[in-house]
């Protein structure tokens, strides 16, 4: 099976929002506005879409911890689609971003690296700007690197 991998670079609309699954693993979700201006007939145009991205485990923690709504962001992830019922009793399908990588765009702005202290047998990423711990599941590996150093 392949995947629609893709990588926006745009604004944070809102905070990220931390959230934990009954086994104890972070999940954040937020949204990135990604913003495009080109010339049609000697005008130009400008033209706005909107993304939901949801970061698991400590990617989510590192970026909850390190992100505010009005950032610059680089996100790369997989595209996934989800359908669901709204309490109105319709059918909604939406297609979100799972993130694989979270970033400062340091294309106006700079931002200071801190590694986040791994605990023992956990898989800690880094994290920037702040990059703190906001709690759960210290212990288990990340779900795509494993115990694997950063940097």
């Amino acid at each position: 099976m392949a995947d629609s991998t893709v990588t926006v670079t745009g604004t944070l609309t809102r905070d990220p929002e931390l959230r934990f699954t009954a086994g104890g693993q972070g999940v954040a979700s937020f949204g990135v506005a990604v913003n495009r201006r080109y010339q049609k007939n000697n005008e130009w145009v400008e033209q706005t879409s909107f993304f939901n991205v949801t970061a698991w485990g400590t990617l989510g923690e590192n970026a909850a911890a390190s992100l505010t709504k009005g950032m610059r962001v680089i996100v790369t992830g997989r595209l996934e689609q989800r359908s669901y019922e709204t309490q109105q009793g319709e059918k909604r399908s939406v297609v979100e971003i799972v993130a694989d990588e979270i970033g400062p765009s340091l294309r106006w702005a700079t931002a200071q690296v801190e590694k986040v202290a791994r605990s023992e047998g956990g898989g800690q990423g880094g994290g920037f700007q702040g990059g703190g711990n906001a709690g759960g599941n210290r212990n288990s590996p990340d779900p795509v690197y494993g115990d694997e150093e950063p940097f």
